[in-house]
């Protein structure tokens, strides 16, 4: 039984590092999708209206300029996920007290000095992967095979962990993919709505093809970017992690909720687009 157990934690292990080749993958995709709605968008349906003149250019121009903008800071956004390190723990780290569970006692040296053939105390958090002690709030990413300090989770689509470094990029990318995806789908509708009708539609089989696509894709992205995004607000709020989420269902009172506010603060600047929008939000709803 114990044989078997090991087995299969070997399995996983190693199926953790195959995701590593798949997120190249994901990044294609996710620039192939940018590709084909850039094709539908601008190249097939708005941009050769803006050569017709009169009311139609004026529409293209209402739908291009908005389109362009919030493409190139879904990408900035989501290049900077991609690329910004998550955060890793510093060489030779050392805790000078339990802040994990909240204790004042001071951490002692021998205290350190038995940690790693003694793991059974419970007042210094130890990484028995990567042989080093855990700060508060960091946990071990199989993928990446190192600890990432605040962990949220490691996302395929952007070949990286997402942690306390990149999350702030991450949550743009979410609001600028959701906003980039609607605002397409909104565009793209009177041509999706015209296949279902009995005229005739101009354009080639393939242009309207990838009409087609471009709009299904941009829809679903929206929809499900949406969920995604709720959820990470609501996780901003309670200054928590998609990790911590379920050990907080266990503790009485979460430690590190400072309050909405705080947590918010803590999480972004308000020099950003995203963060002026939620917490315009978040003022109007509590006044």
């Amino acid at each position: 039984m114990h044989r078997s157990r090991a087995v299969m934690a070997w399995n996983v292990f190693k199926f953790c590092t195959a995701l590593r080749g798949l997120g190249s993958i994901m990044i294609l995709l996710v620039l192939g999708v940018v590709g084909v709605t850039y094709y539908a968008v601008v190249l097939n349906n708005y941009g050769p209206a803006l050569y017709d003149g009169g009311i139609d250019a004026l529409i293209s121009l209402a739908v291009l300029i908005p389109f362009h903008s919030l493409l190139v800071m879904l990408l900035w956004s989501y290049f900077s996920v991609v690329l910004t390190d998550p955060g890793s723990v510093p060489p030779n780290w050392r805790p000078a007290i339990d802040e994990e569970r909240g204790e004042a006692d001071p951490l002692n040296g021998s205290e350190f000095s038995g940690v790693q053939s003694d793991q059974s105390n419970q007042r210094i958090r130890y990484c028995r992967k990567c042989n080093q002690l855990k700060p508060p709030r960091c946990h071990h990413c199989s993928v990446c095979g190192r600890c990432v300090l605040k962990m949220d989770h490691h996302c395929v689509w952007v070949v990286n962990c997402v942690g306390a470094l990149n999350y702030k990029y991450f949550l743009l990318f979410l609001f600028y993919t959701f906003l980039e995806t609607s605002l397409v789908t909104l565009s793209l509708l009177p041509h999706f709505i015209a296949f279902f009708s009995d005229g005739e539609i101009p354009g080639a089989p393939g242009t309207l093809a990838t009409t087609f696509l471009a709009f299904v894709l941009n829809l679903a992205f929206a929809l499900s970017v949406l969920g995604f995004l709720i959820m990470h607000i609501s996780l901003v709020c309670a200054n928590t992690t998609t990790i911590e989420a379920y050990e907080k269902k266990t503790t009485p009172k979460w430690r590190y909720d400072l309050g909405r506010k705080k947590n918010f603060e803590q999480a972004s600047t308000y020099c950003d687009l995203f963060f002026i929008f939620v917490y315009f939000i978040k003022a109007l709803y509590e006044s």
